[in-house]
């Protein structure tokens, strides 16, 4: 009897469950369709009584607009001309000034100027803020509508007045140009391959094979390493960066995306191969490495195939998908967030380097006064006889007195880099005897 009883109270709350969520979710729907119908209602009135004439398509647009950039600063809107310009610029051409940017408290910030661009030769760096764009504030614009301002002529002149930590605004003019990407540039220093990234966008991965096949032939048996320079490389193409990290990879995984939906969750695991012989890498990188850069990074670093140095990355950690909207252009929604090899998200937080080091400008310091060394003192014993050397002029010798120096490295990360590798083959050679 008591069975039964406890049965249909059972049955009873499982019927009084069904209709409850059924409540729930009617009440839901109808709390959507109130919301819309004051959309209607306040477009109806913008309408019929803005103070000037504004088109339907105006209105829609901005007010999908602000539905997206409210959501997060990667998500945006693109009409037909600004999604015809992205694929243009994904496929590693466009035109415009050459600087990857952000929004920062209502201001466009500077992710990073790409190589060999208009801004980058302009001077322009990663955390300048760009308050005006020919006199006119950006402050109340979107992204995509500052983004629309920069973009222009060939050959037309914008001027930009930028922010710098501390200092006064100043401003910048710069001309417009079409911009070809060239996204990976290399060279052997000494025995090392210095391979620089500046973007991801469709070419890399073949320009990164291309770049290393050269280099290693040339260096030979002597090749010694690898320094992959992901400075102000403020990321592109997720598929780029997974080729880019892949090619340093045996085995593992790459990176893990993670939407909503947890049955999306997709891993990117490495093939057998690498273009680096197992010899060792530095991957280089600085606030201005963002993305896809900071894919490769965390890879590399969390499978210890690379020691990262530099300063701290930028933390960009989500992941945007371009979904197409039929003539009216398309929308960039934030769909996932990436998780490095070892379960980590870098969203906010960035990469941090294992061996931090800033930039900085190097000088010689010189002394007026000569240092004498122990071949100067008098009767000093001289071995170099039993050695077979020959004999000393009484000249200084190299590294004493004055006027012996030699230039100092512009590049004082990437000298250490270098350095780093070299001390590595040294430490190497001597431990196989």
């Amino acid at each position: 009897m008591r069975k039964a009883i406890l049965m249909a109270a059972t049955a009873a709350a499982f019927l009084l469950t069904v209709p409850l969520a059924g409540a729930a979710e009617k009440k839901k729907e109808e709390d959507t369709y109130r919301l819309l119908n004051l959309f209607g209602d306040v477009f109806e009135r913008v309408r019929s009584s803005y103070v000037e004439e504004v088109s339907d398509q105006k209105l829609i647009e901005a007010a999908i607009t602000g539905m997206l950039t409210s959501l997060d600063p990667h998500s945006s809107y693109l009409n037909a001309k600004n999604f015809k310009d992205m694929q243009v610029q994904t496929r590693g051409k466009f035109g415009g000034l050459g600087i990857e940017v952000t929004m920062e408290n209502g201001l466009v910030k500077v992710v990073s100027p790409i190589d060999d661009t208009p801004a980058h030769r302009a001077g322009l760096q990663p955390g300048d803020l760009i308050t005006h764009l020919d006199g006119k504030r950006v402050l109340g614009l979107t992204l995509s509508q500052a983004v629309e301002l920069m973009r222009g002529k060939v050959g037309a002149d914008i001027k930009l007045t930028v922010r710098r930590a501390k200092k006064p605004a100043f401003d910048v003019t710069i001309t417009r140009a079409i911009i070809p990407i060239r996204t990976v540039r290399s060279r052997l220093e000494g025995d090392i391959a210095y391979v620089r990234i500046s973007s991801f966008s469709q070419p890399t991965n073949d320009g990164l094979r291309r770049a290393m096949g050269k280099l290693k032939k040339k260096a030979g048996d002597k090749f010694k390493g690898v320094v992959l320079d992901l400075r102000n490389n403020p990321g592109g193409l997720l598929d780029q960066a997974v080729a880019v990290s892949d090619a340093f990879l045996d085995r593992g995984e790459i990176v893990s995306t993670r939407p909503r939906n947890k049955e999306s969750h997709q891993r990117f695991n490495a093939k057998p191969g690498d273009l680096a012989n197992g010899k060792p890498i530095v991957v280089l990188i600085n606030g201005g490495s963002a993305s896809a850069s900071e894919i490769v990074a965390g890879a590399l670093q969390d499978h210890n195939r690379a020691i990262i140095l530099g300063s701290q990355s930028f933390g960009k950690g989500s992941v945007q998908t371009i979904l197409p909207l039929g003539p009216h252009g398309a929308m960039r929604l934030t769909t996932a967030l990436y998780f490095t090899p070892s379960g980590k998200s870098i969203q906010k937080v960035g990469i941090k380097p294992d061996i931090d080091v800033q930039q900085a400008r190097i000088e010689t310091i010189e002394t007026n006064r000569p240092r004498s060394r122990e071949s100067d003192l008098r009767g000093a014993l001289d071995q170099r006889k039993k050695n077979g050397a020959g004999k000393t002029d009484g000249k200084p010798q190299a590294g004493q007195g004055k006027g012996q120096s030699r230039p100092a490295p512009q590049d004082f990360q990437l000298q250490r880099a270098l350095d780093l590798l070299r001390g590595v083959d040294l430490f190497t050679k001597r431990l196989k005897g």
